[in-house]
């Protein structure tokens, strides 16, 4: 418990804010500053795996490159995460060019003008799925017909995606370069996953070698990193298929002993993605005695205040070494 106090209008850094969101004692703030505080705590326990997972459509803000530094700076172990990080990090390492536009447009006029949209974010058509299949098919070319490789798993995959990519702000080049697994159990569910399987058909017509992607050997190393964790933690931004897989198998640990959701979904329709940490107590995916802390925001405004706070205090961080993981050349 907090007594409430009197927050200034005179906040010179990132530790007055969230003091500042301390003093504030009611609703969101107060769990914003509960969470800057769990992140210290754990990130200073040298037993814990910290596991972060989140969803794609902040892979198509400026969040892009914030990930991708706090992955460098050794805040992030393992990254579990949806089929559209891929495609936006890949297309717009490749060159696609994201705009920032409003919601409120006439999506005909979208289409019509040749543009995706992304909430308030448009990309041109041939800024993302072209770009995204030319990548993809080159990858695949050298893994099949150079190193002849015809079996291989999603995050192998992705480690050598990282490595021909020349982008500082890519997350997947960051993970290249730390040696962080990216695991995305929904792998087809976007340009990625389609464009392995037309590299598949042009293999099939001309007669060349085909790649299978084995998901389960993505599995067995998630089951080896949890496993081998003394502790673990999550950092849970969004829903979906990539919350519930980071808490899926924590549950095989007796859940996390430290859990920060944000979200804007809601919990009363039973969904996943807004489910409460509580919830997660009665699966056995968040031990009851966790630190846990409930955010209701957009994670484009959480995030920026919550990382730079742990930046500013801890600097860095030494990164956990997951002794089960092999790693390719």
């Amino acid at each position: 418990m907090y007594r409430i106090g009197r927050p200034s209008c005179e906040i010179g850094s990132i530790e007055e804010l969230i003091e500042a969101y301390k003093e504030c004692g009611g609703y969101v703030a107060r769990n914003m500053y509960d969470a800057a505080q769990i992140l210290l705590e754990m990130f200073r326990d040298s037993d814990v795996t910290v596991m972060m997972s989140f969803t794609a459509n902040l892979v198509a803000t400026g969040l892009r490159s914030m990930i991708a530094e706090f992955v460098r700076r050794g805040f992030v172990d393992v990254i579990i995460t949806t089929a559209g990080t891929l495609d936006h990090d890949i297309a717009r390492a490749c060159g696609g060019e994201y705009i920032s536009y409003t919601f409120d447009v006439d999506d005909i006029y979208l289409r019509d003008e040749g543009y995706h949209r992304i909430g308030n974010i448009i990309v041109k058509v041939e800024h993302y799925g072209p770009i995204i299949e030319k990548f993809v098919h080159n990858l695949l070319d050298k893994i099949v017909n150079e190193e002849k490789i015809t079996s291989i798993g999603v995050r192998e995959l992705l480690y050598r995606a990282g490595k021909h990519i020349d982008d500082e702000s890519s997350i997947l080049r960051a993970c290249y370069d730390a040696k962080v697994p990216i695991y995305v159990p929904g792998f087809v569910d976007g340009a990625f996953g389609t464009a392995i399987l037309t590299f598949n058909e042009m293999q099939r017509s001309r007669g060349g070698p085909r790649v299978v992607v084995d998901v389960l050997l993505d599995e067995r190393e998630l089951m080896d990193i949890v496993y081998e964790s003394r502790k673990l933690a999550g950092i849970i931004v969004g829903g979906g298929i990539s919350k519930h897989h980071l808490i899926w198998w924590s549950q095989f640990k007796d859940g996390l002993d430290y859990a920060i959701y944000i979200t804007t979904a809601v919990e009363w329709d039973g969904s996943l993605s807004g489910a409460r940490p509580r919830e997660a107590i009665t699966w056995h995916k968040i031990k009851p005695t966790a630190r846990t802390s409930f955010i209701y925001a957009d994670a484009t405004v959480v995030l920026p205040i919550l990382f730079s706070y742990v930046v500013t205090k801890l600097k860095n961080r030494a990164r956990r070494t997951l002794e089960c993981l092999k790693w390719s050349h």
